[in-house]
């Protein structure tokens, strides 16, 4: 039988892949990649919980999150398209050099 404790740790490991992609990842599209798995990570704890517990304000709170990452997604994504036509690369390396 899958318990609380079989997501909450599905939940860690979906949370610390993402951490290592945001701390090793050059390339901003992946950067938003890992945020989202580690906001899909912090969904899964929080609708694991609520479920254990029947109460409804984990879900509240992990749909929230997806309207959180939906408009970070929509924002970003604007964002790199702009990066991406005006240095044609999305490398954070790239950015880190100042120009006068």
């Amino acid at each position: 039988m899958i318990g609380l404790s079989h997501y909450l740790i599905l939940s860690a490991i979906l949370f610390s892949i993402g951490l290592v992609g945001v701390l090793r990842r050059r390339n901003l599209l992946m950067l938003f990649f890992a945020t989202e798995i580690m906001l899909n990570a912090a969904n899964i704890a929080f609708a694991a919980i609520s479920s254990h517990y029947n109460d409804l304000s984990g879900q509240m709170f992990a749909f929230f999150i997806v309207a959180v990452a939906a408009s970070e997604v929509a924002v970003g994504l604007g964002l790199l398209i702009v990066l991406h036509k005006k240095y044609g690369t999305l490398d954070l390396d790239n950015f880190t050099v100042m120009k006068g």
